[in-house]
């Protein structure tokens, strides 16, 4: 981890710096108590001076809900003046609604909080975070700064993995880990606990398994044994602790492998991240997949890894076509080259809030997107 640097006391104090984001430490640092106004602190965000806060925690809290009505409301504003000047094409949408929040994001973590070894906050009134951190950090053997906006992502995510998703397909829960991306999204699961099994399958890879809910949605539809793979360390752990939880640790084997396991198996399955893009976070690297290299991975390999008469299932939006980031004809192309033939496609709608929401910058596409499982096997 790196350093950040500020002065107090008329001298500089350094601790390590944190940020889940990747992003550098501030260079401009001052500090701010609940004497420092919600338009001051916005103006020193702005400018990309960071804010280390020295009172009351929940304070901090309410500065911090304040600037967010500050920037969406910049940004509502922009937003508008820039559509009623001009037309603009989904793909351009995209990447303006991308930079904004990109900004809106980097705006919003300027409010930081200092920590001390043991993942304790200083502060007056701030809440036991010890446990949520070390779940999301690791152990702190001694003091760090990291954003408020960061730490509530923490706190969030350690409620989720302690309640846990429900997943009708299961008639049970998945808890996903700080970091790995969560099954809220149910439709794709759905496909999976439906499409057809290919014939006499008792083997199958699931790639990328992230949470591992596919792997046990094949399990539990009576595929004898699963090999589920990830790069990602805590989605290893996190399938794994699913997995044992759901007790089909005797059907399910979590390994560390990019994409494919050895060896063939009559399905194939896999999630790939849904748009073509460079995330600007550890978290987006589930929504985007940086030039498509999981999916033409998948596809590429998949020949060289399905039994004869085997099924690759992979389970994909179609959110990039009405984006215009990857057209259906790039898709069929990559899936021919490698030697592929669809053998069936099975599509829902999304149900999530946004499929829905008029005020979402993105409605227009996402009020059109289909979420599909596309059944493929080796051409004969």
């Amino acid at each position: 981890m790196s350093e950040i640097t500020w002065l107090e006391g008329g001298a500089e104090r350094s601790a390590q710096w944190r940020s889940e984001s990747g992003w550098p430490a501030p260079k401009k640092v001052v500090l701010a108590d609940d004497t420092m106004t919600a338009d001051a602190a916005y103006r020193l965000a702005l400018d990309g001076t960071a804010l280390l806060w020295r009172g009351d925690f929940q304070n901090a809290r309410q500065l911090l809900n304040a600037l967010v009505r500050r920037v969406d409301h910049k940004s509502d504003r922009t937003r508008r003046a820039k559509a009623g000047k001009q037309q603009v094409t989904p793909t351009e949408l995209f990447h303006r609604h991308r930079l904004q929040q990109l900004q809106r994001a980097r705006t919003l973590a300027m409010l930081l909080i200092p920590f001390e070894a043991g993942h304790v906050i200083p502060l007056r009134r701030a809440p036991d975070v010890a446990e949520a951190c070390l779940e999301a950090y690791g152990p702190a053997d001694s003091p760090y700064v990291a954003s408020l906006r960061e730490l509530l992502g923490v706190i969030g995510a350690h409620e989720w993995r302690r309640k846990g998703v429900r997943i009708p397909a299961l008639d049970a829960h998945i808890h996903p880990w700080y970091g790995v991306f969560s099954p809220v999204r149910g439709e794709y699961v759905e496909l999976v606990a439906q499409a057809p099994l290919p014939p006499g399958a008792k083997l199958a890879f699931d790639i990328g398994a992230g949470t591992g809910v596919l792997s046990a949605v094949l399990a539990r539809r009576g595929i004898e044994r699963v090999l589920a793979t990830d790069m990602d360390a805590r989605a290893l752990g996190c399938a794994r602790e699913n997995i044992a939880r759901l007790g089909l640790a005797g059907q399910v084997e979590v390994i560390q492998a990019d994409l494919f396991p050895d060896g063939r198996a009559p399905l194939v399955v896999c999630n790939p991240p849904w748009l073509p893009g460079k995330p600007s976070s550890a978290i987006e690297y589930a929504i985007y997949d940086p030039d498509s290299r999981m999916l033409k991975g998948f596809l590429n390999g998949l020949v060289a890894h399905l039994e004869p008469g085997g099924e690759g299932w992979l389970v994909l939006s179609d959110l990039a076509e009405h984006l215009g980031l990857r057209p259906r004809a790039q898709l069929l192309g990559w899936i021919a080259a490698a030697g592929l033939e669809v053998v069936a496609r099975h599509d829902v709608r999304p149900t999530h809030g946004k499929a829905s929401d008029p005020d979402d910058p993105l409605h227009a596409a996402r009020s059109l997107e289909v979420t599909s499982l596309w059944r493929l096997r080796a051409k004969a």
